[in-house]
């Protein structure tokens, strides 16, 4: 009879909570929220109905709204605050720096000012009107855009497609880290011009440096609001801006409307190669300045979409446009100004304005400054989450703020940038000296793009486009790349070091990646069932507890990790009365609440996976019991019972272990050095990065974090040689017989057996009976799995592809042979001989003649 639960014994557990879900799968909130979409929807589509029933006009509206260049006023207004912070503030300093680099504005003659407006003028129209709005932007990957997103696009078409994608990848993450330090601190600079505060920055010189340090920390403290509602709030001050930008330019333009005749190319490139340009190739470097923050109109795609920033552009290039034009006739309009000659690093843009607009202006700019770091940060989180998917990061918990999936947060890249942002700060300290090391890095992540892109145009069919868009754009940013060289050991050595050390991260992630994918085996239902259900029955051996539960990141879900079964039968074996093995898989959808299951046909093993919406809260526990609840009742899972308090307060429920298998390069493996390098620097920025116990919600149930052996391939050791004893009375030494054993003996993993001595015949023909009959009979070697095993993405197809070069079910990239290899292990397992050969030559009917004599049949075969 069944011992019952004793009432007085589950008292303890009113003192915890059980992780339980409610009947109902949406709360209030988000049946609030979906519907207040679903009614949004709604008018949108009477309003397009409306519209397309007005003529030409109306019906290409309507199919513009119903694309994936769909227009909103609030998400163009979020465009406005997230996109185009840092090109908005290029004029606060472009002006500024050819000046300086000309000499004065005593050299700043018509040649000159002509030149630069045209250089800049045509700039923005390649590089960030050509290259980025009107070529990138159309090529993305499911809305999101990138370098990362562009490469996953194409590296089908050659490996070599990863050097370009993780050099540009890190190069914009390392200028994320000094975009917030020089736009913040350069704009916070401005307030020492307005005259009642002149005194107070003189009084402590360090005062700009702690107001920098203030806005920074605030600025990424409410990153995790996520941009929809960040932007909304900079959107109207952007726009504020701009506009602001356009109406001093316009000003300052209404007495000298010839500056327009820089529209004309040739005054840029007679200027850039004339003796008269003080700067050389260096002006470059400061044409340069006035495209920064291009790449972050396609990284940025994905948190606003295309078509808002389509909207939004012509208005912003408008405004740049006649800000750059205004200062150029300021310039040639106070050439001469005798005023001005004494004033050192003037700055056009403050000086065309008279001293009640240089107050708002120098506000603005304030404001402006914290906006651009706004639009390197929400890259950044872009650029991580693409590298994540590519394997070349680890995998990191990721958070949806907003109601679309592409306006993300990561926790752990926002925390690392402020420490790094302030970092910069406390060794540069002031915007002129951070200046030095800002640009050279983004000058390559545009190279490395416009490489991608001209490979994607090429294998599009258009090859001729092709070869005219990378000598154009390469020879221009080439130029952008020798001249921002110069500053390289003014301050740029320490955004290149930045760049390689973001770019030894990602490289040795994939490199160790890589080799551990090498090691990947799995497991059919025929090879892994009879043994875990002889074990499942083995009452001889105790219960490691009732449920142990494995996550995994095998998409496949009728097969099993060999690192899952292996962990069940190490050393002692884990008997429980049912394996789980459980993925978790984060859909497009906001509040997606779903589960599948496979039980093989049995009552203790099941594969598991869940299905989250991006807006839900992926805490495992509550829907796990949920799970094995729903399955006791539908009679799938034997009735379990605790009799004693647990943690999780649920006597319905037996105990539960949660466990996640992680790999360790053992020092016999046959790798080479960079390699290892490689693998023992994922493990250190694995362990950094933090568990995934922390994000499934785990850690009060004491999770298992199993390290399991990774055996590359282990070198062979020389063979020992046997010493002999003398028998007592002899001449009381030792003598050495370096005889071996066969090549067959030997790789059974005996030793050297000794050349049988005279006076014992018997014993050594015996023995060397014992050993030929072990090596007929010896156990097979096997090579451990490399994957660590974490929360995946669970493939509910009967045979879906796998990406990242992983295996398929039934033999791509090897995988029969590695499941026929698995199926061997099984059998050494189970205590069962096995013919079998790794490359499958040997007969399969001979296979099922060998199970048929054991006394574990083999299913499914």
């Amino acid at each position: 009879m069944a011992q019952q639960p004793d009432e007085t014994l589950l008292k303890a557990d009113t003192f915890t909570n059980a992780p339980k879900v409610s009947k109902r799968t949406l709360t209030k909130e988000e049946k609030e929220e979906l519907e207040k979409r679903r009614m949004a929807e709604q008018k949108e589509a009477v309003k397009l109905a409306e519209t397309e029933s007005k003529g030409p006009l109306g019906r290409w509206w309507a199919r513009l709204q119903s694309g994936p260049n769909k227009i909103t006023w609030s998400l163009a207004l979020v465009a406005l605050g997230v996109v185009y912070g840092d090109i908005g503030t290029s004029p606060l300093y472009t002006a500024q720096t050819f000046l300086s680099g000309q000499g004065g504005l005593a050299n700043a003659d018509r040649e000159a000012v002509l030149g630069l407006l045209s250089l800049i003028f045509w700039s923005i129209t390649l590089i960030t009107t050509v290259k980025y709005v009107f070529i990138a932007m159309r090529i993305d990957n499911n809305g999101e855009g990138g370098i990362f997103a562009l490469y996953s696009l194409i590296r089908k078409h050659g490996t070599w497609l990863a050097i370009p994608a993780m050099v540009g990848g890190a190069a914009f993450l390392a200028d994320s880290v000094l975009t917030p330090a020089v736009s913040i601190s350069s704009a916070v600079e401005g307030l020492k011009t307005l005259p009642p505060l002149e005194g107070l920055f003189d009084s402590d010189p360090d005062l700009t440096l702690m107001i920098t340090v203030v806005i920074i920390v605030v600025l990424f403290a409410v990153q995790s609001r996520g941009t929809e509602s960040i932007g909304r709030v900079f959107g109207s001050i952007v726009l504020v801006w701009f506009t602001f930008l356009a109406v001093v330019g316009a000003v300052n333009l209404s007495n000298d409307w010839t500056v327009f005749a820089a529209l004309n190319p040739v005054y840029g490139i007679r200027f850039l190669f004339s003796p008269h340009n003080a700067a050389g190739i260096a002006l470059m470097g400061t044409v340069f300045l006035s495209t920064t923050g291009a790449e972050a109109l396609y990284s940025d795609m994905g948190h606003v979409g295309r078509g808002n920033i389509y909207f939004t552009w012509p208005f912003i290039k408008i405004s740049l446009v006649l800000c750059y034009f205004g200062q150029g006739a300021w310039m040639l309009r106070n050439q001469h100004n005798a005023q001005l000659a004494h004033i050192a690093s003037l700055n056009p843009f403050f000086q065309m304005m008279n001293t009640n607009v240089r107050y708002v202006a120098v506000v603005l700019s304030v404001t402006a400054g914290v906006i651009a770091s706004q639009a390197l940060i929400t890259g950044a989180f872009t650029m991580v989450s693409e590298a994540t998917r590519l394997n070349w990061m680890p995998h990191l918990q990721v958070r949806y703020p907003a109601s679309t999936r592409g306006q993300l947060y990561i926790p752990v890249v926002n925390g690392v940038l402020l420490a790094a942002t302030l970092s910069v700060l406390a060794m540069f300290r002031d915007s002129e000296h951070i200046s030095a090391a800002y640009g050279l890095a983004l000058t390559i992540t545009m190279i490395t793009t416009t490489i991608l892109l001209a490979v994607y145009i090429w294998y599009a069919g258009r090859r001729v486009g092709a070869i005219v868009f990378l000598f154009v754009f390469l020879a221009i940013q080439t130029m952008f790349f020798i001249a921002s060289m110069a500053k390289f050991l003014h301050g740029g050595w320490f955004t290149m070091l930045l760049t390689l050390a973001i770019l030894f991260i990602m490289y040795t992630w994939d490199r160790g990646t890589k080799i551990e994918r090498s090691q990947r085996r799995h497991m059919r239902p025929a090879d892994f069932l009879p043994i875990l259900g002889r074990l499942h029955g083995d009452f001889r051996i105790p219960y490691f507890a009732d449920n142990i539960v494995y996550l995994t990141a095998d998409p496949e879900m009728k097969r099993l990790d060999t690192d899952v079964f292996f962990s069940i039968f190490a050393e002692h074996p884990k008997r429980a009365r049912a394996w789980w093995v459980v993925s978790v898989q984060t859909t497009d959808e906001p509040f997606t609440r779903e589960y599948s299951v496979e039980n093989f046909g049995t009552e203790y093993l099941f594969r598991v996976r869940i299905r989250l919406g991006f807006k839900v809260s992926q805490s495992i526990p509550p829907y796990l019991h949920q799970i094995m609840h729903d399955l006791s009742r539908t009679g799938e899972l034997p009735e379990q019972k605790s009799i004693y308090p647990k943690v999780d307060a649920d006597p319905g429920i037996g105990t539960i272990r949660y466990v996640l298998i992680h790999k360790d390069l053992m020092p016999e493996s046959k790798v080479t050095a960079l390699g290892a390098v490689a693998l023992r620097t994922k493990y250190a920025i694995r362990h950094i990065a933090g568990s995934p116990f922390k994000w499934f919600g785990l850690a009060p149930f004491n999770p298992i974090v199993e390290v399991q052996p990774l055996f590359i391939a282990t070198r062979r050791p020389p063979r020992l040689k046997r010493v002999t004893l003398r028998k007592p009375g002899s001449e009381g030494r030792m003598s050495e017989n370096g005889a071996g054993l066969s090549a067959d003996a030997a790789d059974a993993g005996f030793g050297v057996v000794s050349q049988p001595v005279p006076s014992n015949k018997s014993w050594a023909r015996a023995a060397n009976a014992a050993v030929q009959d072990a090596a007929l009979r010896r156990p097979l070697r096997t090579v451990a799995d490399g994957e660590t095993t974490v929360v995946m993405q669970r493939i509910t197809d009967p045979v879906p592809q796998l990406k990242n070069g992983t295996d398929t079910v039934d033999g791509n990239d090897g995988a029969a042979g590695r499941d026929h290899a698995a199926g061997q292990m099984a059998d050494h397992v189970a205590g069962k001989p096995s013919d079998r050969t790794v490359d499958r030559s040997a007969d399969r009917s001979a296979d099922r003649s060998a199970d048929s004599v054991s006394d574990v049949p083999r299913s499914g075969e």
